[in-house]
């Protein structure tokens, strides 16, 4: 990752005006109407107020806000309003002007979202989880007011990542972090497909910078055979494409390093054996959007005649769009040398929209659709961000459930369209039409035939909800459930006879106490709560009113037992990891406290390791690694990718430090391992024989399974580096059989 270089502030003046005038210019170009003089009127209003004022690259401030509009202008196609709100979008936060000032000077609409942007300044997240939960309802409830408040937004975090080499380390990795979590996925679901790929990649970029620059060279490498192998599979298809008098344009895209790196991970397997690096489109000029469709489906006729076609990856998104707009035909075929190649066909208006999202249809006059799927999904996350009650946390991974998926088409027995996530059952889309339906629903009719409330929706199906007064929420349906309408639906019926069981279990708790003459005290509750491994004070309750857990002989031996000043410690202890683990909070400075700004060495002191391990993705030496601190002075150590680090640094930022593994350090950490191929004689004796003999590693566990002529295999090694254990499944995979070798955590 190269660094930025120093800003020369003797050229200013110069550009400032060359941005402003690419800036202007690609307004010029637009289908918007001409209103250069109340753009030119915002930019100098923003220049004025942000004069003196610089970035922390030293660049002069206005630059932040041109460069947002140029993106809103050029990458989202959005007209003079907005490009006047980026301008002004960090004036009534950064300056002494007030949007009443914006107000008289610009009307009403420009203030309105400009006053939308400065109350959801500073990013979703904000230092604690009450206040991430606050912003993020105002992101998303502002969307329904006017949802250039979210576009304008998204811009802004654009330009913040493209100029993220100028922020401190931990800096980086608190903003890529938050990027990844919310920010793509969310322009995901509003269609900006060109710049949730660009936030993927740069977050990637400054998660794993090694990794990152890795696969840009081996893509960059793999470049000339790759183009070779398209001009052969597309020359047939041009020839037929001119046949028909089309003009169209046809390339091939490269999946982009992040998506890349994550089949990867997802499939353990290397990057020669990422065989669909890239799509083919084609996109077709057609004036006439009524023939759009026959104008596809003409392609796609003309594409098989020559290409064998994959039975079950043909995706229709002409007669159904997905919720975010997008439309497109995309089909698999049989390129030459046996290799799968998927074909994307679009006319320039579906790749206009597909790649600057719901924004471009102004530029078709389609206008505001009040029945799109977009509108249908903002008002859910409004009813889920109106129910009362779920922690901060639970709200973003519910929402965040929505962002990521791929919608199914549903039907009622009206025949209404409903489009739910992948994975949605029978309940989640009771919940979907109404709580009550959701809180009584007792099973279902899909396509006529009557299904258990867990059975899983698939498109086109029509649903029918059969519905009991004497029917009642489980707690259990929450496994049931993928939508986050559904899930907020059910914790809100949940919550209520939940409280009564909490309080039935307090009462008798503290009857309990009484009748044995104990006293009531925090160590009494913590016997307690260790004793039936509860996960919280009002657990406990919750298991004691509901007749999970009934006191008696043996809670009294344990409120009884003499105090172990060990035990006790070492649960307080347990207590305080959880608690601190689940939502740090960052310390004054003191003695013996980790210092954040610096670079923390994982190493051994006095024979003991100075970093605690966390469980959940068991990092070795050699991984990228990133620390949370708690109480002040212990560092917790993860894997980058580790899914928790996601949400740690989306949502604790501040009590990330950065790591790394002192190279001294001899000390060995456990590493699991998945073997797979297909079963022979003597393979296990071989895979022993490779990590005990030839690389001579201690085995600490071995599971193996064989059955249909297919072996499973389950080890633990101890390992130094993980340039050894990436080794090790290197050698695995070189014998005869073994057809998978990765790590697992």
């Amino acid at each position: 990752m190269t660094s930025q270089q120093p800003y020369n502030p003797q050229n200013d003046e110069q550009v400032i005006t060359d941005a402003y005038k690419v800036l202007l210019d690609s307004y010029l170009n637009s289908n918007h109407r001409r209103k250069v003089e109340i753009i030119e009127k915002a930019y100098n209003f923003a220049r004025e107020a942000h004069k003196g004022v610089r970035r922390r690259s030293g660049e002069p401030y206005i630059l932040h806000p041109i460069a947002v509009a140029t993106i809103v202008s050029v990458e989202m196609g959005l007209g003079s309003t907005s490009i006047c709100s980026a301008l002004l979008h960090d004036v009534v936060e950064d300056t002494d002007y007030t949007v009443e000032d914006i107000r008289h000077l610009f009307g009403d609409k420009i203030a309105e979202i400009v006053d939308g942007l400065t109350k959801i300044s500073g990013g979703i997240f904000g230092d604690g989880a009450s206040a991430q939960a606050e912003n993020f309802r105002k992101l998303l409830l502002t969307m329904g007011n006017d949802i250039r408040v979210v576009l304008i937004k998204m811009a802004d975090r654009l330009h913040n990542m493209r100029t993220l080499q100028s922020m401190p380390p931990a800096k980086q990795y608190k903003i890529a972090g938050e990027t990844l979590y919310i920010y793509a996925p969310l322009a995901h679901r509003l269609g900006l497909f060109a710049i949730k790929t660009e936030l993927e990649d740069l977050s990637f970029k400054y998660n794993h910078p090694e990794t990152f620059e890795t696969l840009k060279r081996k893509i960059a490498t793999s470049e000339a055979s790759r183009n070779t192998f398209f001009e052969e599979f597309a020359a047939p298809i041009r020839e037929r494409l001119d046949r028909m008098g089309l003009q169209y344009e046809f390339k091939a895209r490269v999946k982009s390093c992040y998506s890349i790196w994550k089949k990867m991970e997802t499939k353990h397997v290397p990057f020669e054996e990422v065989y669909d690096l890239y799509a083919a489109r084609i996109v077709f000029e057609c004036d006439d959007e009524s023939l759009e469709k026959r104008r596809c489906m003409d392609i796609y006729s003309e594409i098989t005649d020559l290409y064998k076609l994959h039975p079950s990856r043909t995706r229709d998104w002409l007669s159904t769009p997905k919720p975010n707009g997008y439309r497109a035909l995309h089909i698999t075929v049989m390129g030459s040398h046996g290799t799968w190649v998927e074909v994307q066909i679009r006319s320039r208006r579906m790749d206009d929209i597909a790649e600057r999202g719901l924004a471009a249809h102004w530029k078709y006059k389609i206008g505001e659709d009040e029945d799109s799927g977009l509108t249908a999904w903002l008002r859910t996350i409004q009813d889920i961000l109106k129910q009362p009650g779920p922690t901060a946390m639970d709200m973003l991974d519910t929402i965040k459930l929505d962002l990521f998926s791929n919608a199914i088409v549903v039907f009622s027995p009206k025949g209404d369209l409903f489009n739910m996530p992948p994975g949605a059952t029978v309940l989640d889309f009771a919940f979907t039409l109404h709580s009550e339906l959701g809180a009584h629903c007792i099973a279902g009719k899909v396509n006529r035939q009557l299904v258990p409330l867990s059975q899983q929706l698939a498109s086109g199906d029509q649903v029918e909800v059969l519905t009991s007064r004497s029917q009642v929420p489980q707690p259990e349906w929450e496994s049931m459930l993928v939508t986050a309408v559904g899930q907020a639906r059910l914790r809100q019926a949940l919550r209520h006879s939940r409280r009564q069981v909490v309080h039935r279990g307090e009462e008798m708790y503290k009857r309990f106490l009484a009748d044995n003459n104990i006293e009531p005290s925090n160590d009494a509750m913590i016997k307690v709560i260790a004793l039936y491994h509860a996960a919280s004070k009002d657990d406990l309750y919750r298991m004691i009113g509901s007749g999970e857990v009934v006191l008696g002989e043996l809670t009294l031996q344990r409120l009884r037992r003499k105090k172990n000043g060990t035990l006790l410690g070492f649960l307080r202890d347990k207590l305080r990891l959880k608690t601190a683990d689940a939502a740090p909070t960052e310390q004054p400075a003191a003695d013996g406290q980790v210092d954040l700004k610096k670079v923390y060495d994982l190493r051994l002191v006095d024979g003991k390791p100075n970093y605690e391990l966390s469980d959940c993705c068991k990092p070795i030496p050699g991984d990228d690694v990133v620390g949370f601190v708690i109480d002040g002075n212990r560092v917790v150590v993860h894997k980058m990718d580790c899914p928790r680090v996601a949400r740690l640094k989306a949502t604790h930022g501040p009590l990330l430090v950065q790591t790394r593994w002192d190279e001294t350090t001899t000390v060995r950490l456990p590493a699991s391992v998945r073997v797979e191929g297909i079963d022979r004689q003597g393979v296990l004796l071989e895979i022993i024989s490779v990590i005990s003999t030839t690389m001579v590693l201690d085995m600490r566990r071995l599971n193996i399974e064989a059955y249909d002529g297919v072996f499973h295999c389950d080890l633990d090694v101890l390992i130094a580096d993980a340039t050894i254990l990436t080794d090790m499944c290197r050698r695995l995979r070189s014998i005869k059989g073994v057809n998978m070798a990765a790590r697992v955590s």
